[in-house]
Order: structure tokens, then C-alpha cells, then sequence
């Protein structure tokens, strides 16, 4: 793959309300991975379901501002997905949210066009909380490379049902031992994969590629601000250094943990916060 890539997230872009802050900041899975691979030198698209209120019309402008092409992504009339949040000790505890809002309510359903859009990108990135699982047959049919982060609320059925489906697995797996990480990766990684990995934390993470597994401790962070988006801002670096700039797993691995440790010292995903 020649230097420089072309991706798209796939899915959710939310807003995370800060309770004791009233405060609302840009975010959702496939939203940051497109905006941190834009930070990260790649070309990137967002696809999803947006609503009609202050939070889908906010976030609208921010994708815009950021440059982040969403020529395909839906309004649908209806409350935007949110969740609640609050920091305690500089880390993120999450409230309660509306379960995705208009785009579980609207499930994106892709066009003829929109095959070929997909078909425009070098990667197609989609999380567990995306709405968007059932487009994951059509994206495979279609020979797409997929990411797909299960997060760390994934069931063994999830597993099962998507993992051949994507080149590119993340899990979140922390307070899990390295013999019990290296145990699930090898268990369930499949001859479709290349990489499955395993963040934990502030504990190193660990990646297989089908033959050996790879360990790198994270960055430490004396300091955080925030951790909201650590884990997707992970994945993007990772993913970015690994096949646009062609180092290795374990380079990879370090400059995603270095990645982590800057949006760390953000507020929200990626800062942009508005009062509401």
C-alpha cells in the first residue's frame, strides 16, 4: 500500500454530555477514528446516522470544520446519540446514554452509491456501538479491509458472528492477565484476520498475527485529563503507523500508545465541547 491511506468510520457519532460540567463534547467510535486518522495525515470520511437536534447539528458542524468528508451520512428527524457522562478522579464514568437514538431507530441501509463510495476507501473502521453491524455481510461481500473494535462489552455470540468478517480486531480487556489475553486471541483469531490486539489499560497490550504475539506497555500519563476516547485513539495510531506508514506491529504499537497518552490530556474525545 503506497504511504498515506484513505478511511472511513462506519457507524456512531454521539455526543458525550459532561453532567457536572453541562457540557457536550463531539464523539462516538467511528467519529473519532475518522477525525484522529485527519490528525494523523490520512484522508478520512464519516458514515453514519445523524439526528435533527442541537446534538446531530453541532456535531454536523464539527465533522465540517474538521474537514471530514460526510457526503453520505443521513439526517434523520429525531434526538441525536448521546450518552452521559461524568469524571471522577480524571477518569471518565459513564451515566447513562439513549442507546444510539435516531441511527437505532433509523438503521443505515447502503445504496448502490454508497457501494461505491465504500469502495473508494483503503479501510472501513466500525465499532461495537455503531448501529451498524448488520452492514458488516455487505462491507465483506464487497472485499473491503474492516477494522472493527468489540470494546469491552462483546459477547462470546458477537465474537463468533463477526470476527471473520474483519482483518483488524480490538478488544478492551482490562484486569485480564497476559496468559489469559494471549488465550483469547489465539482462540478466537481466524484465517480472515491479520491482527487482533488487546488493550488493558494502563497495562501493556497485547497483539497476535496468527503466529507470535507482540507486548507493549502503555505511556505513562501522570496526569490525565480525561481517558474518553484513549482506546479509539489507540486503535486509529495503531492502525495508521501499521499499514500507511508500513513499520511494524510493535512500532505500531508504541506510536498508538504515544497517541493515546496526547488525547489523554484532552477534554472529552477530542475537545470541542459546547454547553448545552
Amino acid at each position: 500500500m503506497a504511504f498515506g491511506m484513505k478511511v472511513l468510520g462506519l457507524g456512531d457519532a454521539v455526543v458525550d454530555k459532561y453532567i457536572n460540567k453541562y457540557t457536550m463534547y463531539p464523539g462516538g467510535n467511528a467519529l473519532n477514528f475518522a477525525v484522529f486518522a485527519k490528525q494523523l495525515g490520512q484522508q478520512a470520511g464519516f458514515l453514519g446516522v445523524l439526528g435533527s437536534d442541537q446534538a446531530g447539528s453541532y456535531l454536523k458542524k464539527v465533522i465540517d470544520k474538521l474537514q471530514i468528508d460526510n457526503s453520505h451520512a443521513r439526517t434523520e428527524e429525531g434526538e441525536n446519540g448521546y450518552s452521559e457522562v461524568k469524571i471522577v478522579d480524571n477518569d471518565r464514568i459513564f451515566i447513562g446514554s439513549n442507546k444510539g437514538g435516531v441511527s437505532a431507530q433509523n438503521l443505515l441501509k447502503l445504496s448502490a452509491a454508497d457501494d461505491d463510495y465504500l469502495k473508494s476507501f483503503d479501510l472501513i473502521h466500525i465499532g461495537l456501538y455503531g448501529q451498524v453491524d448488520h452492514l458488516l455481510d455487505k462491507v465483506h461481500s464487497l472485499d473491503l479491509r474492516v477494522s472493527y473494535d468489540f470494546s469491552d462489552n462483546f459477547t462470546s455470540k458477537k465474537v463468533d458472528m463477526l470476527i471473520n468478517k474483519v482483518a483488524y480486531g480490538f478488544f478492551s480487556l482490562s484486569g485480564k492477565s497476559d496468559e489469559a489475553v494471549k488465550s483469547f486471541l489465539q482462540q478466537v483469531y481466524t484465517n480472515n484476520n491479520k491482527v487482533l490486539l488487546a488493550t488493558r489499560g494502563s497495562e501493556a497490550a497485547i497483539a497476535y498475527d496468527g503466529k507470535r504475539f507482540f507486548e507493549k506497555a502503555a505511556t505513562a500519563i501522570e496526569k490525565p485529563v480525561d481517558t474518553m476516547a484513549a482506546g479509539d485513539a489507540f486503535i486509529t495510531a495503531f492502525l495508521v503507523a501499521y499499514l500507511s506508514k508500513q513499520v511494524g506491529i510493535e512500532e505500531s504499537m508504541v506510536k498508538a500508545h504515544e497517541f493515546a497518552a496526547e488525547i489523554c490530556q484532552l477534554n472529552g474525545s477530542f475537545g470541542l465541547g459546547v454547553k448545552y
